[in-house]
């Protein structure tokens, strides 16, 4: 081939390439990343589609005293970054032995103890008791056990990675060994057929046994303790930040390291205080009112808004770059869950916005007089009092 008939089939080969790729739409599970132009469905309506689920008023899984209810995007079609759980464990209760191939488990206890074992594909394992305010964190495929401990029951809230999964679809384990002929499990185990008799034919759920010891007991193969741990004690920490109006705790990956994809905030507003008007460049928002009353309103392109009421229980849900701000609009504090699928937290409010342009441009653009300007806070505030 000629130097010239060479140039000729690159350019052709060029041209045939980039026509494809202008045409081309993401395989499933690809990287749909070069078509973020392109407007998400379930924001692109005239009106805002609503961004808030009654959690604890739905059904969910209820075994006994024990429950599981949970925000999917099947629940709330908006929230396709983030799922939650709300489960409630009697005394003598477990959350089966089991493990998520599609999401990892952040979780913040609500009340109650709670005891967790987790085993890692190294073969280390972890156990852990949790009170109210602290956290875990499982990364997917780990596995995993949630029992209550002592003669109260727990309430805890769980926070999974991918808005599309579902807690009553993992694996647990009296599932996969009541799919598993005895035969199989004796040669597994080297055990006869007969030791297997009672295994469970089909998934428990909720398991059922005594009141746990008060101290863990040793597994079989001892104790084999990871290199990070999979408990933070959130509360436990003085606030990242104490506002005129309210309180702030914050755990990212820089304070709990096995926390790799979900950041959590806890936010605490006084009566009358205010979230301040703002927006989160990196992540969406998933929210938990835990107490309290509130009132939230998202502002989307378009010239379009939304304004709801939130109470406790409630979830609430805020795509990134969308800007919202939070009111307490009840007389006692309000109190609530944000959680971000991120590593790190990041937001942008808009008075930090504001100080940083050219104070003309900004009198110009909001039609306001000098002094107006000058009376706006020059530095991020989070929360403004009433």
């Amino acid at each position: 081939m000629s130097d010239p008939q060479r140039r000729e089939f690159l350019a052709a080969a060029g041209i045939a390439s980039l026509a494809a790729l202008g045409s081309a739409t993401p395989a499933a599970g690809g990287d749909p990343s070069f078509m973020n132009n392109v407007p998400d469905p379930t924001l692109s309506a005239k009106d805002l589609p609503t961004f808030k689920f009654a959690l604890e008023k739905s059904d969910g899984k209820v075994i006994g005293n024990s429950y599981g209810k949970e925000a999917t995007v099947t629940q709330l079609p908006i929230s396709k970054g983030i799922a939650g759980v709300s489960m409630r464990l009697e005394p003598g209760a477990m959350r089966e032995l089991h493990w998520h191939a599609t999401a990892a488990e952040w979780a913040f206890v609500l009340e109650g103890r709670v005891r967790t074992t987790v085993v890692d594909p190294s073969g280390l394992a972890e156990t852990n008791d949790f009170d109210p305010g602290d956290v875990w964190y499982f990364p997917r495929g780990h596995g995993h056990m949630l029992q209550c401990l002592g003669d109260k029951p727990c309430h805890f809230i769980l926070i999974f990675d991918n808005g599309y999964f579902s807690e009553f679809g993992t694996f647990s384990i009296t599932d996969w060994v009541g799919h598993t002929p005895p035969a199989l499990l004796a040669k597994n185990f080297g055990l006869p057929e007969a030791a297997f008799a009672t295994f469970p034919k089909e998934e428990v759920y909720f398991a059922r046994g005594n009141l746990p010891p008060a101290e863990p007991s040793v597994p079989l193969q001892g104790w084999k303790l990871p290199p990070e741990t999979h408990k933070y004690r959130l509360l436990a920490q003085p606030p990242h930040a104490t506002y005129r109006g309210g309180r702030e705790w914050r755990v990212d990956s820089s304070r709990f390291p096995i926390a790799k994809t979900i950041t959590g905030v806890v936010l605490d507003l006084d009566p009358g205080a205010l979230r301040t008007l703002h927006w989160h460049p990196n992540a969406d928002e998933w929210q938990y009112y835990i107490s309290g009353q509130g009132r939230m309103t998202v502002v989307a392109t378009g010239n379009r808004a939304r304004t709801l009421d939130f109470q406790a229980g409630d979830v609430g849900y805020v795509e990134k770059t969308l800007l919202h701000y939070i009111e307490n609009t009840g007389e006692t504090d309000l109190v609530f869950l944000e959680m971000f699928k991120s590593s790190h937290y990041q937001d942008l409010s808009l008075s930090e916005w504001l100080a940083h342009t050219p104070p003309e441009l900004v009198m110009a653009h909001l039609r306001i007089e000098k002094a107006t300007l000058a009376a706006i806070p020059k530095n991020e505030f989070v929360v403004m009092p009433d």
